[in-house]
């Protein structure tokens, strides 16, 4: 485990910079003669002597003139006021010149002065990443307004999502996190003029898609922009709406949801269909009559959080039975199969897998947990239990380590625990560091939660899993030539051998550990790693996940922005310079440059005791 750097104190008593104190030439000499005794009564003194102390006067003087005038020097050059060069300084004292320089002193920085060097640093940075932010809006706004996603080489829009403006929605609030509050007005207005009407006339949409992204959104910027209960005092958001009316958000909200209880009540049994048509108020399965095990189970947060504001038990009670239904169904050591039917209510198949259509099962049995705080010792407490069971199967039969370097990742079991293990590892695996840390400490740091003793050995072992899984997700970057991960990595193991798909940064030190197959070298905007670097760095408080953040930040920036607006998704990570795919996703701006810009941001901003992140980066409060 990686040790901390604890802060520095403004108190601290065992910093000492005595020893690079300046002293005064004149200082010096009077030390001499009140220790030495040369003089000390001018009558008894010899002309030897009285030489002696007039040499040693001598000597003092042209001190006090050197260190003058390189002190003149270094103000003219430094505040630029004249266009002496120090040089013309120094020949207003010959006999200076003759003078060895003094060896230049350490500087005289304090524990404090670093401490606000560095923050300054990193506000910087941050400033960077709304910068970004307000660049892929604008490039949005100019060629896709209302449209679900941009496609910024094309300059157009398209609806890809079921057209309910999902870029809008999906980035409102982190607009507000980082006070941009043009941008909210913009959002917000187009929001009460349109939202409503296009939920009552759109076609089909994905259930779990529109519910973490669009019902995810309205709720999370309904909360951040209002007060409700001391709102504003425990995100540290403060937005200004200018006039517009916060309810829209929460009654727009309602009526989606609405729509989409369709999904649970066309089901034969607790699991939803896949899909609903709003204008229908309908719902159907998808064309396989199956559902994703991650979609049904991952709309709990958002479906919990809508019953609590309007005092409406409907929408929480819907989706709850989803995961009390799941509790009851057989396992693999807690671990479950990607595919679930709501004919039937049981797992299809044996694919177990924490990537595509998986993820977020795990996620949310310790989020759901977490945001109902008042139920954790009671009620919800088999969420916690199948929670800690699954990472106990995540341990015991997906964690592997590669050759030759060593690297931690998760694989698959394709057919089941009976099967082969697959070394395919999903750039989406990588939520798993910071639900691990989640898991652990329940948003609190490191340093507290071992304080309080309250870190089990469990606890322990899932956070030391969570850095080194961690690690292993920020090599997927360095080891390619664009320094970002590809979709999906496969990892050498004992008896595997594949020669020419490396990353191709030859310099990485994983550059044997990492296989990326060619039709997994895309890139899209993904938020994984940064949501995890932003949870890890909360909790542990190391200061390189910070600085892993950046490095990936600057590597969007140099291969995915796009002049004209917008950044774009990438055909091959491997490739300098990469195809541009041409589709800015929504959570580009809902999830990564938020994690991003939270990740170089004040602590306590959004805490993670007090809010929960759906599985789209939409914080809620903790209930």
């Amino acid at each position: 485990m990686s040790s901390k750097r604890l802060p520095y104190s403004t108190k601290d008593v065992e910093y000492d910079n005595a020893k690079f104190r300046y002293r005064s030439p004149l200082k010096v000499a009077t030390r001499i003669f009140s220790t030495n005794g040369i003089c000390y009564d001018y009558g008894r003194c010899s002309i030897g002597k009285f030489l002696m102390l007039l040499m040693i006067g001598g000597l003092t003087y042209l001190m006090i003139v050197h260190r003058s005038s390189n002190h003149l020097a270094s103000t003219v050059a430094l505040q630029n006021t004249t266009t002496w060069d120090i040089r013309d300084v120094k020949k207003h004292n010959i006999i200076g010149r003759l003078w060895k320089k003094p060896p230049r002193l350490p500087p005289q920085l304090s524990p404090d002065d670093i401490k606000n060097t560095s923050l300054l640093e990193w506000i910087s940075r941050q400033k960077k990443v709304k910068e970004a932010f307000v660049h892929a809006w604008t490039g949005y706004r100019r060629y896709a307004m209302g449209y679900d996603e941009l496609m910024p080489l094309g300059k157009r829009g398209i609806d890809g999502l079921g057209g309910l403006g999902a870029t809008i929605v999906d980035s409102l609030d982190t607009a507000m996190i980082m006070g941009l509050d043009e941008i909210v007005y913009e959002q917000g207005v187009w929001i009460e003029k349109n939202l409503m009407e296009r939920i009552r006339t759109k076609g089909q949409v994905n259930l779990f898609e529109t519910t973490i992204r669009v019902l995810g959104g309205l709720l999370s910027a309904y909360h951040l922009s209002g007060n409700e209960r001391g709102a504003m005092n425990t995100s540290g958001v403060y937005v200004n709406l200018k006039g517009l009316n916060r309810d829209v958000f929460l009654e727009t909200a309602k009526n989606l949801a609405n729509h989409l209880l369709f999904a649970f009540t066309s089901s034969p049994t607790a699991i939803p269909f896949s899909d609903v048509v709003l204008k229908e108020n309908s719902a159907h399965p998808a064309p396989d009559g199956l559902s994703s095990t991650a979609e049904v189970s991952s709309l709990q947060l958002e479906f919990n959080y809508l019953s609590k504001l309007s005092n409406d038990p409907r929408y929480g009670l819907k989706a709850m039975k989803v995961l009390e239904h799941i509790k009851a169904l057989p396992k693999v050591e807690g671990l479950v199969p990607i595919y679930i039917s709501p004919h039937t209510g049981q797992f299809n198949g044996e694919n177990i897998r924490l990537g595509s259509r998986g993820d977020s099962y795990y996620e949310y049995l310790i989020k759901v947990w977490i945001q109902q705080e008042n139920s954790r010792d009671n009620l919800l407490k088999y969420l916690y239990d199948m929670y800690i069971e699954a990472m106990k199967g995540v341990k015991h039969l997906l964690v592997r380590k590669s050759v030759p370097k060593g690297l931690v990742f998760v694989g698959e079991l394709p057919h089941g625990s009976r099967g082969s293990f697959s070394p395919k590892m999903d750039h989406l695996v990588c939520f798993l560091p910071g639900t691990l840390a989640l898991g652990a400490t329940k948003g609190i740091t490191k340093r507290k939660a071992a304080k309080l003793n309250l870190l089990t050995t469990e606890d322990l072992e899932n956070l030391s899993l969570a850095e080194d899984l961690l690690k292993t997700c920020f090599e997927m970057y360095s080891v390619t030539s664009t320094g970002l991960a590809p979709e999906i990595a496969y990892f050498n193991v004992e008896g595997t051998s594949e020669q020419g798909l490396d990353g191709g940064n030859k310099s990485s030190e994983y550059i044997n550990d990492i296989i990326i197959k060619h039709n997994d070298r895309h890139n899209l905007l993904r938020p994984e790693t940064v949501e995890s670097l932003f949870i890890l760095y909360r909790i542990t408080e190391d200061p390189k996940y910070r600085e892993w953040g950046w490095q990936i930040f600057n590597a969007f920036e140099e291969h995915t922005r796009v002049d004209s607006g917008g950044y774009s998704s990438l055909d091959d990570v491997t490739q300098i310079p990469p195809h541009k795919r041409d589709k800015m996703e929504t959570f580009f701006l809902g999830e990564t440059l938020k994690y991003l810009y939270l990740l170089f941001g004040d602590k306590n901003i959004l805490p993670l005791d007090k809010f929960v992140f759906n599985t789209e980066a939409h914080p809620f409060p903790v209930i």
